[in-house]
C-alpha cells in the first residue's frame, strides 16, 4: 500500500521559482555587477554609522511596531504613521497583501512584462494570475480594465516598472483607480519611485491618501542602497495596515535595518546625490548604446532595457557572454518574455563606461 506524503496546496507547484541577477563570476575575476539596479553610490554614510551603533544591541528583541522607523518615514514624507507597515523588503509586504486578500477562485491582474513576483505570490495563495499586455512596453491601463472580472480582487501596478523601466502619470493611475471596482485593492509598487523626475508622477501617496481601496509599497533597496538588510515600507488605508499587521512576523524588522532606515530616510543629501548622478548617467548610458546601433526602451528608473538581435551572432544572450568574460555582469529577462534584451543597471562613471566600450567591441566597433 502506497504511503500519502504530504502536499503543497494548489498553485505552488505551478510557480517557476524567482532567480536573481547574478553576482558571481569564476574565481580571479572582480565582476562589475550590473544586474540588480544597486545603487552605486551606497548607503547613506550615516545609515552606516547607525548600523554599527545597532550592532551592540543584537541580542535584544527588536521594536515589534518599528516605531521609531515609521516616525522617521512619517516625518519625511508628512504621513500618518499608524497607516504605515514596514517589512523585509517591499517583497515581504507585496507577499503579505497576496496573502491576506488572495484565495481560490480569486484573480489578481498584472501587466506583461511586470514583477516576477506577482506571479508567484498570486500562485502561491491559490489565486490565478491575470496578465494585461503592454504596449510598447509601457502599461496600459485600458488592457489592464479589460480584465476586470467578478473574481478580480488585486492589480498590481509597477509604476516604474521593471524590467522596462517605463512609467504612466498620476492622472492615468488616477483614472484607473476610478475605474476599477471599489472591492479590488490597487497595489502601487514605486520601488524605482525615487529616481523618477517627471512632472506629471506621483508614487501613490496622494491616491492612498484619498482612497479607501490603494496601498503603495517602497523600498530601501534602491536609492537608499540596503538591499542586504531588507527593508521596505509601505503606505496603506487604515483598514489595510490594521490587516497587515495582525497577519505579519511580530518581529519581522531587524534592529540594524530599523535603525539603518531611520537614519537614511532622514538623509535627503545623500538621496539627492544617488538621483542627481542617475540623472547624469542613466541619459549618457542610453544615448552611447543606441550610437552603437542598440534600441533603448526609454527610462525614468536607474537603469535600461537594451534589445538585440533576434537570431544571427549578436543576440542577447552572446552579448551576455561576452560581457561576462569581460568581468561584467548584466541582468538576462527571457523569464519576463524579453529573451531578445538585457537589463543593466547605471553604475559608476567607470562600469558605464566599461560596458558601452564592451557591448562595442561586441558589435564590431571601437575597442574590438
Amino acid at each position: 500500500m502506497a504511503t500519502a506524503l504530504p502536499q503543497p496546496k494548489a498553485g505552488i507547484l505551478d510557480i517557476d521559482p524567482y532567480v536573481p541577477g547574478e553576482s558571481k563570476l569564476p574565481a580571479g575575476l572582480k565582476p562589475i555587477k550590473l544586474s540588480s539596479n544597486e545603487t552605486p553610490l551606497g548607503p547613506s554614510p550615516k545609515a552606516l554609522d547607525a548600523v554599527r551603533e545597532a550592532i551592540g544591541e543584537l541580542e535584544r528583541y527588536p521594536d515589534g511596531s518599528a516605531s521609531a522607523l515609521r516616525a522617521a518615514i512619517a516625518a519625511r514624507y508628512g504621513l500618518n504613521p499608524s497607516r504605515i507597515v514596514c517589512g523585509a523588503g517591499s517583497d515581504e509586504l507585496l507577499t503579505m497583501l497576496a496573502h491576506a486578500y488572495l484565495g481560490p477562485g480569486d484573480e489578481a491582474i498584472f501587466t506583461e512584462h511586470g514583477f516576477l513576483l506577482y506571479r508567484i505570490i498570486v500562485l502561491a495563495n491559490g489565486a490565478t494570475p491575470v496578465v494585461a499586455p503592454e504596449t510598447n512596453y509601457q502599461t496600459d491601463t485600458a488592457e489592464i480594465l479589460k480584465r476586470v472580472t467578478p473574481r478580480t480582487k488585486m492589480v498590481f501596478l509597477a509604476n516604474p516598472n521593471n524590467p522596462t523601466g517605463t512609467y504612466i502619470s498620476f492622472d492615468e493611475v488616477r483614472s484607473l483607480r476610478a475605474q476599477l471596482p471599489s472591492n479590488v485593492l490597487l497595489v502601487l509598487d514605486a520601488a524605482y519611485a525615487e529616481y523618477v523626475r517627471r512632472n506629471d508622477y506621483e508614487a501613490g501617496i496622494e491616491l492612498v491618501a484619498t482612497t479607501p481601496n490603494t496601498v503603495m509599497t517602497r523600498t530601501f533597496s534602491k536609492i537608499h542602497g540596503l538591499a542586504g538588510l531588507r527593508l521596505g515600507w509601505a503606505y496603506c488605508p487604515e483598514e489595510v495596515a490594521d490587516v497587515l499587521n495582525r497577519s505579519r512576523g511580530p518581529f519581522n524588522i531587524s534592529v540594524p535595518a530599523m535603525a539603518a532606515g531611520a537614519a537614511s530616510i532622514a538623509d535627503k543629501t545623500h538621496e539627492e546625490a544617488s538621483a542627481l548622478h542617475n540623472e547624469r548617467w542613466l541619459p549618457w548610458l542610453s544615448g552611447e548604446l543606441e550610437k552603437l546601433g542598440l534600441t533603448v526602451t526609454p527610462s525614468v528608473a536607474n537603469f535600461i532595457l537594451v534589445h538585440f538581435a533576434k537570431d544571427g551572432g549578436k543576440t542577447a544572450n552572446a552579448a551576455d557572454a561576452f560581457l561576462k568574460e569581460r568581468a561584467i555582469i548584466v541582468r538576462k529577462v527571457g523569464a519576463y518574455g524579453l529573451p531578445d534584451c538585457l537589463r543593466i543597471t547605471v553604475g559608476t562613471e567607470a562600469d558605464n563606461r566599461a560596458v558601452v566600450d564592451a557591448l562595442s567591441a561586441f558589435l564590431g566597433g571601437r575597442g574590438a
